[in-house]
């Protein structure tokens, strides 16, 4: 588990963060959403010890990082995977992780093999593409097994096939009863891949709930209706207080009510219908909702 209180980070005058707090629970893959410059990045950089509050804690298991012992056997992240100095090889990287943090040296290949990277565990990072640089952060962050995971952008740069691997893997450990918390810019993915979300904005906290609860409470759902008698449709809908719109290609779209009361409808006043489909917003919709007035172009 991992406890946010009362998180603050200044830099001078600007405020990263102001005064967070949020728990993410184990056995859930929790999403990490903001506009850029949100303070998603100096976050996480605070949880793992590598930038100092200006006031609040972070606790993981009860403890901030600092205290931790054998920390990858503790927690497992990945900020930045082109931080590997290029001249070691992958294998050799992760052994000498292994040896500081008292993980057996057979732990090193079964990462690589889990990574996809045992066919490059002898060649130089330098060669490495971004993508093959997320699997070998990913393979540090996995090393020590740890109930705590930590993943900021962790798709950048992977193909379609590592998209769907990583979403996987980070449902297969939450399945396990692990803590996995992930910042990612892709809303399509984390629909796919989160059961609940915390979204920040300008470093304040905007919401803390689940994946279904975000898109209800920021989007309206609505009943598209294609027909050739728009007007006359329009006119049937709005006479029962129903709120009717124009959607891009040209269908309408029934606001507040459900197929069912549409279909009814439809029936009395013989009106002909092509297509009639309830449809529901996005995680993208209601992300942009929420925080539009909180992007900073500028930052």
């Amino acid at each position: 588990m991992i406890e946010v209180e009362g998180l603050s980070k200044q830099y001078g005058r600007t405020v990263a963060v102001d005064d967070l707090s949020f728990t993410v629970r184990p056995g859930l893959v929790t999403g990490f959403l903001g506009p850029n410059g949100a303070g998603k990045s100096t976050t996480m950089r605070m949880m793992l010890g590598l930038d100092r509050p200006s006031a609040g804690r972070v606790l993981i298991d009860g403890r901030p990082y600092a205290g931790l012992t054998d920390p990858l056997r503790q927690v497992g992240a990945l900020l930045e995977a082109r931080s590997v100095h290029g001249g070691r090889r992958a294998h050799h990287h992760l052994r000498w992780l292994a040896q500081t943090n008292r993980i057996p040296t057979a732990r090193v290949d079964e990462v690589l093999e889990l990574a996809g990277l045992t066919g490059a565990r002898r060649k130089r990072v330098a060669g490495f593409s971004l993508g093959m640089h997320q699997r070998l952060g990913l393979a540090a962050a996995l090393l020590g097994d740890p109930p705590v995971l930590l993943f900021d952008e962790p798709v950048n740069g992977l193909d379609p096939e590592g998209i769907v691997w990583l979403r996987n893997l980070m449902k297969g450990f939450a399945a396990e009863g692990r803590t996995v918390f992930v910042s990612s810019h892709l809303m399509s993915e984390m629909a796919m891949t989160a059961e609940h979300l915390v979204v920040i904005g300008r470093g304040r906290l905007l919401a803390d709930t689940t994946v279904e609860r975000f898109i209800a409470d920021n989007t309206q759902s609505y009943v598209r209706i294609a027909t050739p008698e728009p007007a006359r449709l329009r006119e049937a809908l709005t006479a029962e207080g129903i709120q009717v719109t124009d959607t891009d290609d040209g269908a309408l779209a029934a606001h507040g009510t459900d197929t069912t009361k549409v279909g009814e409808l439809v029936a009395r006043h013989g009106v002909v219908v092509h297509e009639m489909a309830a449809r529901s917003a996005s995680l993208e919709e209601a992300f942009v909702q929420l925080t539009g007035e909180h992007v900073e172009f500028g930052r």
